[in-house]
């Protein structure tokens, strides 16, 4: 009896498998691939430099966009000791011979090169492999993948190395670099090169260590994983003062940054001052045992317009002055006198010339009355030796009943009777009884949310300056101001008061302290009305967060800092806790992966 044959098993092809591992189609030309939806080049890399830098791999297998193969295999140092000391024999007989003093020098560094390398190898037990390194740019339109590609050249260009697009190869190169297959012959006999394994070591040191200062506290981590330890306080070569800007859509994880960034720094001792306009940062202030006043018309947060207080001085350099001597010197006064036209401007935007005139006359002569002259020494009086809002009032109105002719006396009494009297005399009519008694105060303005703009930017001007005295009060205590909704002090009409806080930013450090300014956009900063000053506020500090934007924020960011396509690309994401993070002159994608026992401090009022 015949045994029946067996029957062979098929196995079942596996399609969604097959789907994952595989590009919707592959089409192979002649100097590039198409790949599913994507463009993409294999180059490989033929030649590398005498002598490298720490780190140099690093530098090119981390170029945006790119796909990029290593492959290293082990060989025999014998045979290769052999080749090397044939090589040093021809290159010392071409310098002997050698009639061009170019062609002399080359050949008498490639001897000395080869014997450095042969001691190593021979004596020390250096171990050497054949390295290959294909790299693949890829982009789903012709514009960017040229970018891309001329990225790549670029990259190895500044590390002194040569690529080649694998003609005709393509196909080959990129099943080098696929992990589907194994390496391929043909490419390896192309791009392999002998190498010490020292040198490819080398190439990636640290590759994922992020930025340590050596102190300070855990801020954020890089792409790669590595921290990034940062002392804000540093001082030296490109850091000169301790300001950030923090810039991003909402929703981006702003908030949770800044109160991050309050909490490592309260730990390090610094005191923290934070005008909080959307009530954000209430629930922390108290878990910390912090002063939470509210500045919005609570008793215990009211700031006095008229009394006097130490102002930011311009530096000596300043081509645009906020304050100029008019005669009356450069008293701390005569300064306050400047603040206060910037205040009212911002308040009754409809002052003419004539009015603001007899308005600042009449404060002087308020002042004079109270004891209070050009020369007099402020640090000497008390909150309550100052006179208030209603004491101007007053005034005005007795001026108005003895010139009766000049209407302008009865104006200004009627524009000044809401401040003095009226709906908004809680702000500000009264002596001033906000107290810095604690490390941690928060300013809430928070019930001025249905207030006129006009009154939300006198009050942040005036909270300002309150600020500004306890930054200054001591020099050795680190201080941070941190002003959220910075936005909310940008008058197209009075420029003056960002002149105001670029002049707090400017004069910050010489207090050993820092401002960090919160806004959605920059391009509330850069209107033409404003941009001369607004944008001084953007550049001067120097710890920049930028977070996800789009649109004419993007544009006007990408044109202020010089960003590379790829920093475009990492705003444009908009991803939740990533940003641009720019030291000085250095530039870092971060991640802010926050502790859990952080989020308990920061309560649930914005920035979760």
């Amino acid at each position: 009896m015949l045994g029946s044959k067996k029957k062979e098993e098929v196995l079942p092809v596996n399609e969604a498998l097959l789907n994952v591992i595989t590009p919707m189609g592959l089409e192979i030309k002649r100097n590039s691939l198409v790949i599913g939806e994507n463009l993409g080049k294999v180059y490989g890399a033929i030649r590398y430099p005498q002598k490298v830098d720490m780190g140099w791999l690093s530098k090119i297998t981390n170029i945006p966009s790119t796909i990029v193969s290593v492959g290293i295999t082990p060989i025999d140092n014998g045979a290769l000791i052999s080749a090397i000391s044939k090589s040093i024999v021809q290159q010392r007989g071409a310098a002997d011979s050698a009639k061009d003093p170019l062609t002399r020098q080359r050949a008498e560094k490639a001897a000395e090169d080869g014997e450095r390398i042969m001691q190593r190898i021979d004596q020390e037990g250096e171990t050497v492999a054949m390295m290959s390194l294909t790299v693949m740019p890829i982009a789903q339109d012709e514009a960017n993948f040229t970018k891309v590609c001329r990225r790549v050249e670029s990259a190895f260009n500044i590390q002194k190395c040569k690529v080649r697009t694998l003609a005709n190869l393509q196909k080959e190169g990129f099943q080098s670099i696929s992990p589907t297959y194994p390496a391929n012959s043909t490419v390896d006999s192309i791009v392999s090169r002998i190498i010490p394994m020292s040198t490819f070591v080398g190439g990636f040191p640290f590759a994922s260590s992020g930025y340590n200062d050596g102190r300070g506290y855990y801020f954020a981590k890089d792409s790669n994983g590595g921290l990034v330890i940062l002392d804000t306080w540093e001082r030296g070569n490109d850091r000169t003062n301790s300001s950030f800007v923090i810039m991003g859509v909402a929703g981006i994880g702003k908030s949770t940054v800044v109160k991050h960034i309050m909490l490592s720094e309260y730990m390090k001792g610094t005191k923290i001052l934070c005008i909080d306009p959307e009530s954000e940062y209430k629930d922390m202030c108290r878990n910390l045992n912090g002063s939470w006043l509210n500045a919005g018309g609570g008793k215990n947060g009211r700031s006095n317009l008229l009394q006097i207080r130490p102002a930011p001085r311009d530096e000596d350099d300043e081509t645009d002055k906020l304050y100029t001597d008019e005669g009356n010197g450069m008293s701390d006064m005569a300064l306050h006198m400047k603040t206060l036209e910037i205040e009212f401007s911002l308040y009754l935007p409809s002052l003419t010339d004539m009015q603001k005139a007899i308005l600042k006359q009449t404060i002087i002569e308020l002042y004079n009355q109270f004891g209070i002259f050009w020369e007099t020494d402020i640090r000497q009086l008390k909150a309550t030796d100052f006179p208030i809002l209603s004491d101007l009032h007053a005034l005005l109105e007795k001026k108005a009943e003895a010139n009766k002719e000049n209407p302008v006396y009865r104006d200004l009494a009627m524009l000044l009777y809401d401040a003095a009297a009226g709906s908004d005399s809680f702000l500000w009519n009264g002596h001033t009884t906000l107290e810095a008694n604690s490390r941690f105060i928060c300013l809430d303005t928070h019930d001025l949310q249905n207030a006129s703009d006009n009154v939300k930017r006198t009050q942040y001007l005036n909270l300002l300056s309150w600020c500004w005295e306890e930054m200054s009060r001591d020099r050795n205590e680190r201080c941070l101001l941190v002003c959220d909704e910075a936005y909310l002090m940008i008058d197209p009409q009075v420029p003056q008061s960002l002149v105001f806080l670029r002049n707090v930013e400017k004069r910050a450090r010489k207090y050993e302290a820092g401002l960090a300014i919160i806004s959605h956009s920059v391009v509330d900063f850069l209107a033409p009305e404003v941009k001369m000053y607004g944008q001084a506020l953007l550049d001067i500090p120097c710890y920049k967060i930028l977070m996800g934007c789009d649109g004419k924020n993007l544009q006007e960011t990408k044109d202020l800092y010089n960003l590379t396509d790829a920093e475009q690309e990492l705003l444009e994401s908009k991803r939740r806790g990533h940003a641009l993070f720019i030291i000085g002159s250095k530039r870092l994608h971060v991640n802010f992966e926050i502790p859990a026992y952080k989020f308990s401090y920061m309560g649930k009022a914005g920035g979760r």
